[in-house]
């Protein structure tokens, strides 16, 4: 599936546009590749962008003084990441965005989403849900990490997500949990042998 149907298929989940409402949308959008590795933002940088994902994954995260690592997001095809307090509050990046693999994104402007939400009401619609539904899932997963041992919070992401146990290197998803990556593994065999 290209890059428009993607998005049509995206938005049409909780929006109604018209066929030229939507070639109006999407014209705002421009098509970006990065491989594997590549910096996206850059804590410190200033952002302009929010990226849709067409194909592959990223991970935004932070690097404590104690250069420890903590990932905050990671984004799967029809996710959308950006650094989303400097975005709306144009202030310097706090996180990084980078790409675990090869990635096909379609990058917004925050200016172009906020003249596209002034002018179709539906776009705001559409990103106003977006948004409510971003926050309800942050803070079910800040939750989690308050009330759930390491096991728990593992099985939930597993449950929602089996496919980033393949997809996402093995420490990377030991940093979304806030455990090591001995534990990880760990986690990983019990939950195999429940299987």
């Amino acid at each position: 599936m290209d890059a428009g149907e993607l998005l049509k298929e995206h938005i049409a989940k909780l929006a109604s546009l018209t066929p030229a409402e939507f070639d109006y949308f999407f014209s705002h959008f421009k098509p970006l590749s990065f491989k594997k590795g590549q910096v996206i933002i850059r804590e410190g940088d200033k952002v302009d962008n929010e990226y849709f994902v067409v194909s592959g994954c990223l991970k935004t995260f932070f690097i404590n003084g104690d250069g420890k690592m903590h990932i905050l997001q990671f984004a799967m095809p029809t996710w959308w990441a950006s650094d989303y307090d400097a975005l709306y509050t144009q202030t310097k990046a706090t996180v990084n965005l980078d790409c675990i693999t090869d990635v096909e994104l379609l990058s917004l402007s925050n200016a172009d989403r906020e003249k596209l939400c002034r002018e179709i009401r539906q776009v705001e619609y559409f990103f106003r849900w977006r948004t409510n539904r971003g926050y309800v899932a942050a803070h079910k997963r800040l939750l989690s990490f308050m009330n759930n041992d390491a096991k728990t919070r593992y099985e939930e992401l597993m449950k929602l997500y089996p496919q980033l146990y393949n997809l996402v290197p093995k420490h990377l998803i030991a940093a979304y949990l806030g455990v090591s990556r001995e534990t990880l593994s760990r986690l990983y065999n019990s939950h195999k042998n429940v299987m």
